[in-house]
């Protein structure tokens, strides 16, 4: 635990990337295989299933800290990371553990099964026996929050040097649903392991957002396939030795959530991985994502939901044909052949349909298509370069994503929380109202868009002009009047308002508009499509 406490401790402390990696290759050149295998499975979100719930954490860690609870949960809203919080009040300690990384993770699961007791001496001894920032791992390990600002793609990195393995050969390996548990860092990494690729999915390749003036950047428009983007669940299907299996782009694997996708097998031949969005897809239209949320998340699909939300693949690119992986052919070719193969599918029947690649002659063109996207469901549109390899990731240059312009309506601020982090006691979680007949309604909440200034700003008039408090939530005065962007909208009956919306942040806070001028939540419900 001490080694890889002190790598945490490193990459917490710098935001250069080059000394993140550096750090990430020494540890994977010197712990032993279990730790190394364990480190990869945390940073990659693997982490094990939480043994002891957050309110058992807290009593315990008051009990041995000696404070009352209510001035625990005033420090956690300060500090705002519940682990840190509890390294935090926890009586100091200079020692540290012998026991390994991958020693204390199995501690940790086995502690799933034990009495409460048992669970209140494990972590009161392992607390007091651990130093600040080994106490600080171990707690985030305990909680399942381990977010330090390293990704997936810059890990990988670190262990293609460490192991000298090509990095696009470790992406591949590490997708899918293995654990430690079932697996070795030896088997994981190190052996060719054929079986081991028969569900998995390729890394998938993302698109950046253009940038101004990006026309005059990419050159021919003749060089450019255009197509929609869709607004469903980014996907790999894939079909090889009679079976189908579906990987959402978070690397879950999803296969039993769209049963009705075992159609593919009777019309797609094995060896085949295809890349598309699932799409609600009621009626014989698609529908928007609002719908397609019934399903996400559902442990048991029953029949009446897929009768009341059916599903399609939306298909635009393949990644494997006849068993071959073809990524590193152009955009162009995998494309005409993915046409060939949907084109012989009975869509309707099959539930697999082709996303329709566009050509034009001028970017005015393609900037009047781009304004149909709302009125075909989609979110703007692709621009993919036709001779395009399939890559890992995202990487600028070859996929680009043009959206439309956002959803916006000006709206109050009504209640703020503090935010977390580096924004954790400054008031900078906001929820905003509309008005309906005469009252203010929440119908959102934001905490990005603004500046540091002004959030400092905002936080400070918050402190002054509180109305009531519930808990860490502040009631304000209505005085402030913020334009909130979203990307989609719909009707919702879990909202208090009606009305769900997609991605809402501040755009920019509007001190030339009095409260009186902001929208209505019938000017919301106005923005709905049709």
């Amino acid at each position: 635990m001490k080694d890889f406490a002190q790598l945490i401790k490193k990459l917490d402390s710098t935001n250069k990337t080059n000394e993140k990696v550096a750090a990430l290759t020494a540890y994977f050149q010197n712990a032993n295989d279990d730790d190394k295998l364990w480190t990869i499975a945390i940073l990659s979100h693997r982490r094990p299933k939480r043994p002891v719930n957050t309110t058992l954490l807290r009593l315990w860690a008051t009990e041995i800290s000696g404070i009352p609870l209510w001035l625990f949960e005033e420090s956690y809203h300060i500090v705002g990371d519940l682990a840190e919080t509890i390294a935090l009040i926890l009586p100091t300690s200079e020692e540290h553990s012998e026991k390994s990384l991958s020693t204390f993770v199995s501690e940790i699961i086995a502690l799933r099964t034990l009495p409460e007791e048992e669970k209140k001496k494990y972590l009161h001894y392992n607390w007091l026996a651990l130093n600040y920032f080994e106490r600080f791992v171990f707690n985030k390990i305990l909680t399942g929050s381990f977010r330090i600002g390293v990704s997936q793609k810059l890990m990988t990195r670190a262990l293609s040097k460490a192991t000298a393995i090509d990095e696009d050969i470790l992406a591949y390996k590490l997708m899918g649903d293995w654990t430690p548990e079932k697996t070795t860092f030896q088997k994981l990494i190190l052996e060719e392991n054929p079986e081991d690729y028969l569900s998995k999915p390729y890394p998938f390749y993302l698109a950046y957002a253009v940038e101004a003036d990006f026309q005059k950047d990419l050159g021919a428009i003749s060089d450019w396939s255009f197509e929609h983007k869709w607004d469903g669940i980014r996907s790999q299907v894939i079909i090889r030795n009679d079976e189908v299996f579906v990987w959402s782009r978070g690397e879950e694997l999803v296969t039993d959530k769209y049963p009705e996708f075992q159609r593919f097998l009777s019309a797609i031949p094995n060896g085949t991985v295809i890349d598309g969005e699932i799409l609600p897809f009621g009626a014989g239209e698609i529908g928007n994502f609002n719908a397609l949320q019934t399903r996400i998340g559902r442990k048991n699909i029953s029949k009446a939901l897929l009768k009341k939300t059916p599903v399609i693949l939306n298909a635009y690119d393949l990644l494997e044909w006849q068993g071959e992986d073809i990524r590193q052919k152009p955009f162009s070719e995998r494309r005409k052949i993915l046409d060939e193969l949907i084109q012989k599918i009975n869509s309707e029947e099959v539930g697999i349909y082709l996303s329709e690649t566009m050509n034009f002659e001028t970017w005015e063109e393609a900037a009047e298509e781009r304004k149909l996207s709302r009125e075909k469901r989609s979110e703007g549109l692709m621009l993919k370069r036709k001779d395009s390899p399939y890559l890992v990731g995202r990487k600028k240059g070859d996929w680009w994503k043009w959206k439309i312009d956002p959803f916006t309506i000006d709206a109050v601020l009504t209640y703020a929380m503090r935010g977390h982090g580096r924004r954790a006691n400054l008031y900078t979680d906001y929820t905003f109202g509309l008005w309906n007949d005469g009252e203010l309604v929440t119908f959102a909440k934001a905490y990005s868009g603004l500046t540091d200034a002004e959030f400092r700003q905002v936080d400070a008039w918050i402190k002054r002009n509180t109305l009531e408090r519930f808990g860490p939530v502040r009631s304000v005065t209505p005085h402030h009047v913020f334009e909130i962007a979203f990307e989609g909208i719909a009707e919702s009956s879990r909202h208090k308002s009606g009305i769900a919306t997609r991605f809402p942040r501040i755009l920019r806070w509007r001190k030339d508009k009095p409260i009186a001028e902001a929208n209505t939540l019938d000017d919301l419900k106005a923005l709905i499509p049709k």
